[in-house]
């Protein structure tokens, strides 16, 4: 089970942050983790495996803005979550 409070406290800016990017990602991160202990368990869940591949794209998606506004935070956030990293394309 998802212990919400704990996550947005360990990951908030300061004491009402409850939406900033970080604490979002945290957020995913947790759903995302719970989510494949069930489908391990419950292979043929077809709408738990789509339900996985959004909170996946979110989860990306909030990622690739952190990357770009704040990428300290990023590399740091990544870490910490211990969530892998794309490659990073220098243009």
């Amino acid at each position: 089970m998802i212990d919400k409070q704990q996550t947005i406290q360990t990951h908030a800016k300061h004491g009402t942050d409850t939406g900033s990017t970080t604490v979002q990602i945290a957020l995913l991160t947790e759903r995302i983790n719970n989510l494949s202990v069930h489908l391990t368990a419950n292979r043929k869940d077809k709408h738990g495996q789509r339900g996985l591949q959004l909170l996946n794209g979110q989860r990306r998606r909030l990622l690739k803005y952190l990357e770009r506004t704040n990428y300290d935070q990023y590399i740091a956030l990544t870490d910490q979550l211990k969530i892998r990293r794309g490659q990073r394309i220098v243009r």
